[in-house]
């Protein structure tokens, strides 16, 4: 039994948090500008893409980071701000400062984050106009607007809220995600933005933070692909009124695991509104030595293109399933390994002691016909388990993003 209930909402679902999504014409017609805002200034931890090649607000936001304080966040989305150069990075200062003012607050408590197409400047006037209109809108209402503001070629909105109780208080914490495309995120194109009222120290937020990504949003794949933009923040302004939380108490694994349940849940939608993607597909690594080994093969399995075509077909193609784990890196034998498809029309064994097993191909296919799919690999070598997420290659995909920028 989870300590902790999921209720609607999102993250202006904890106390002392507004927000906002509007539009401001960087985009042809939908929402493309978004502020969450704490009443109260927050502590406040993130994590960033590993690419080389980093966006202008990563920069940004990396170094504004390290006081582990914030107050707003400011995001547009339809330009990704990324590849401008010196120009790029003053625009990011520029979005910062001009919200700063607007909000009345200190610059370097506003971080900022963009999502969208690489190598094209910031159109600063609908910058501008976003900030104003985003502030003039900011609610406590106003979470489920944000989350549509942020979007690119998702789908639909990545929302969650969950309560529980600290020492009798009643916390809550909240989230907004989007990611749909150039989605292989190894963080320390994703944006995430978690929003909770506990009191939590620095060290316990940050460790929060960084264990629950490495569970969630680092085990999800679209395409393999790493953006330059990937951020996820979080800022918990302490407004609930809880004793502070501090590492390795009973009170931090209540929040931790409420934290990795919203982390989970918004890293999967991603996962399911992949572009082109038909099927949702989960792979669970079971019995390895350790748990990176587990953790290599889940993520090699999900990341492969051939893996995921041959789920698009609906082909029991295993094969392509033990060559992912042949080259993950992961300690194993071959002749140890049984792999198993499984959905709501059954469960098969395709692979048994690394090898041929007869199996039924038309059951096969049946269970490949529902769109939730789960790949077990029992490596019978240990006792870690890792979960990773991702979902088919289709035709739309390759038809999406031959014409992303038009």
């Amino acid at each position: 039994m989870e300590d902790f209930e999921v209720i609607e909402g999102n993250v202006t679902s904890p106390k002392g948090f507004l927000a906002s999504g509007v539009f401001a014409g960087i985009k042809k017609a939908k929402k493309d500008f978004a502020i969450i805002y704490s009443e109260k200034k927050a502590k406040a931890a993130a994590a960033f893409t590993t690419n080389k090649v980093k966006a202008a607000p990563v920069i940004l936001d990396m170094e504004k980071i390290k006081s582990g304080e914030a107050q707003a966040i400011v995001v547009n989305s339809g330009n990704a701000n990324a590849c401008t150069g010196q120009k790029g990075y003053e625009d990011a200062c520029s979005m910062a400062f001009m919200a700063a003012e607007k909000l009345n607050i200190d610059k370097d408590d506003v971080l900022v984050c963009s999502t969208g197409v690489i190598g094209v400047t910031l159109p600063m006037d609908k910058i501008a106009k976003g900030i104003e209109l985003a502030v003039q809108n900011l609610s406590r209402d106003g979470g489920k607007e944000a989350a549509e503001a942020i979007l690119t070629t998702d789908t639909f909105t990545k929302e969650i809220a969950v309560k529980f109780n600290i020492k009798g208080v009643e916390v809550k914490i909240g989230g907004i995600a989007k990611g749909s495309g150039m989605i292989s995120p190894n963080m320390a194109t994703m944006l995430s933005f978690i929003t909770t009222d506990a009191d939590i120290s620095k060290s316990a937020l940050n460790k929060a933070l960084k264990d629950t990504v490495k569970r969630s949003y680092n085990m999800i794949s679209v395409d393999g692909d790493m953006s330059t933009n990937d951020t996820v923040i979080m800022l918990a302004n302490g407004v609930a009124g809880n004793p502070t939380i501090d590492e390795g108490t009973k009170e931090y694994q209540v929040f931790y695991n409420a934290l990795l349940y919203v982390n989970k849940h918004l890293a999967k939608q991603i996962a399911k509104d992949g572009e082109g993607a038909t099927k949702f597909m989960e792979v669970s690594v079971v019995n390895a030595p350790t748990e990176d080994d587990a953790i290599l093969a889940s993520k090699a399995i999900v990341n492969s293109n051939l893996v995921k075509t041959a789920i698009f077909g609906e082909d029991a193609n295993w094969g392509r399933i033990i060559a992912a784990v042949g080259y993950s890196g992961a300690n194993f034998s071959q002749d140890a390994v049984d792999i198993y498809l499984k959905s709501n029309k059954g469960i098969i064994k395709v692979c048994e002691n690394g090898g041929y097993v007869p199996f039924s191909e038309d059951k096969a296919k049946e269970i490949l016909s529902e769109k939730e799919i789960s790949i077990v690999v029992d490596l019978n070598a240990g006792k870690y388990d890792a979960l990773a997420w991702g979902c088919d290659f289709s035709y739309d995909y390759v038809k999406i993003n031959g014409s992303y920028r038009t």
